[in-house]
């Protein structure tokens, strides 16, 4: 979501943003302990608190590929968990087919293929997991404005990763890429248990899994993509420093790595800040930079029509830089 339009929804609202929200926005994050994360947590949540009603959820839907237009993205996988907006538009399939018309829409108007990645929740029950699963596979698909995906977030220090092993079968075996969030915040053991509960086709992050070469192998020998997110990472306190991120050394291991912003909202920096990181701070080159493109692209559930599109556009700009 856009600052600004955090700052229209709270005012129709009555509600009062903090200071890290508006004169002291991105807000300073540290969440690699109790403290810090209950912190970022609290401030996502008032930002989710705005966003009230059908208007409100397809205005994010629509400027969120808006703003990846304007950056030239191709394709978009937005990922949303239902249960946050369903109390407010009749319960949770009407929530998702808001989000997926809007998705439709979108597409329509900006020219960025929308897809939808419903999540589960690691701070709500399993059993809710399955329940969000079994929804994503009713309107599973293979291009804009539908369900492409099915993930795992909140903080990856709660839950046991294993007890959401049933809800991420349901969704495998309704064709959706299985995305769960881990290895930022917990190191590369959690990795590990990850690769091997939930068979991720991505992972979102993963950077932790540099700290055990045999974890590393593990990634790279499963094929798993990486969502690399160094202003996640350098926010949340994982990293001290963009320099510190280690890209570089996923890449020399052979592993797809798939660049993300993780939230802009809170970090302050979208998409091409990621690939700026890349080539400024850990002084990636123009060939260089073109193989993460193409990587995030293949590791997309872009159609083929969009990815074959995205990639010869890849091409293209590489050999005018």
């Amino acid at each position: 979501m856009r600052i600004g339009t955090l700052a229209d929804l709270a005012a129709s609202r009555g509600v009062r943003l903090p200071d890290a929200l508006t004169d002291h926005w991105p807000p300073r994050l540290h969440a690699t302990d109790e403290r810090g994360w209950f912190r970022f947590q609290r401030l996502y949540d008032l930002a989710r608190s705005c966003v009230r009603g059908e208007e409100a959820m397809r205005r994010v839907v629509a400027e969120a590929a808006a703003d990846d237009a304007a950056e030239g993205s191709r394709w978009l996988e937005l990922q949303v968990e239902p249960s946050s907006y369903a109390p407010h538009v009749g319960g949770l399939t009407p929530a998702l087919e808001i989000v997926l018309d809007a998705a439709a829409q979108a597409t329509a108007a900006t020219g960025v293929g929308v897809g939808i990645v419903v999540a589960a929740s690691r701070i709500r029950h399993p059993l809710d997991a399955r329940t969000l699963a079994r929804l994503a596979a009713k309107y599973a698909g293979d291009g804009p404005g539908t369900v492409v995906g099915f993930g795992l977030s909140n903080d990856e220090r709660r839950g046991a990763t294993a007890d959401f092993a049933p809800a991420f079968e349901i969704a495998r075996r309704a064709g959706l890429a299985l995305v769960p969030h881990g290895g930022e915040l917990l190191g590369p053991a959690a990795v590990q248990e990850t690769l091997g509960s939930l068979r991720p086709d991505r992972l979102g992050h993963g950077v932790r899994s540099v700290e055990d070469p045999r974890v590393l192998d593990e990634v790279a020998e499963a094929g798993v993509a990486l969502e690399v997110c160094p202003g996640s990472n350098v926010a949340m306190g994982v990293f001290a420093s963009p320099a510190e991120v280690p890209l570089r050394e996923l890449v020399r291991h052979g592993i797809p790595v798939a660049l993300g912003a993780d939230d802009p909202l809170l970090f302050g920096s979208r998409l091409v800040g990621q690939y700026a990181v890349a080539r400024e701070a850990l002084g990636f080159t123009d060939p260089e930079l073109a193989q993460l493109a193409r990587d995030s692209i293949r590791a997309s559930r872009a159609p083929d029509s969009i990815r074959l599109r995205a990639l010869r556009d890849v091409d293209a700009w590489l050999a005018r830089a």
